[in-house]
């Protein structure tokens, strides 16, 4: 049986007073993924940067392997980035520095190592090798998803906590997307992120009615 490499007991979360969401309970197992749904104003992405330990919940706990030297579950305060890559609305990108260069920065700053030329073929296999050395500023909304897309080419971690990871991807940028969410389940990997597209991942999976609780997929 497949271990986990997350865990989520009994979530609350908070917002000026207001429950947005409670009793929030799941695992995700390697090779899985978990499809978060629910309303807008819901707290889903609330309940992401609780589970990457960007944000407190209100109560409850959250259970990451603590590296991937060390992958026994356990509580800590954040997991580093040979465990988890986080990708949320604000995408993370320093507008004034070219795709590659920000794969590189990224890279450099979680202690990673990453060449230029791994860069530069991440970044091709997202369609965007004639984007590379142009400014994020000037690339449209969705090759800028695309960028940070490329990023979890060159990434170790197990665990990908995904944002609305389709959003402004036109089709064929959708289906490159796609492709790359399978293969990191099917290599293995664990997922878990927000869409209002249906992602048609195969293989083990969940659907996470936030509100309603989980329904297999």
């Amino acid at each position: 049986m497949a271990s986990w490499v997350l865990k989520a007991m009994d979530l609350a979360c908070q917002k000026a007073q207001r429950t947005l969401f409670e009793g929030v309970s799941f695992s995700v197992p390697e090779g899985s993924w978990l499809h978060i749904e629910g309303a807008n104003g819901c707290g889903k992405s609330s309940l992401l940067r609780i589970l990457c330990g960007l944000s407190p919940a209100a109560s409850g706990q959250v259970l990451w392997p603590e590296s991937a030297q060390n992958p026994t579950p356990r509580s800590i305060s954040r997991p580093d980035r040979s465990v988890l890559h986080y990708i949320g609305h604000a995408l993370g990108l320093k507008h004034d520095l070219s795709a590659c260069d920000n794969l590189c920065l990224d890279a450099q700053v979680s202690g990673l190592p990453l060449s230029r030329d791994q860069a530069l073929q991440a970044l091709a296999a997202q369609g965007l090798q004639s984007r590379a050395h142009l400014p994020v500023r000037v690339l449209s909304q969705g090759q800028r998803q695309g960028v940070a897309l490329a990023r979890l080419r060159t990434s170790p971690a197990r665990l990908w906590v995904l944002d609305e990871p389709l959003v402004g991807l036109d089709a064929q940028a959708t289906a490159t997307a796609r492709a790359l969410l399978q293969s990191h389940v099917d290599a293995g990997g664990a997922l878990v992120m927000t869409s209002h597209h249906d992602v048609q991942l195969q293989g083990p999976g969940a659907r996470f009615h936030l509100g309603g609780g989980a329904v297999a997929a």
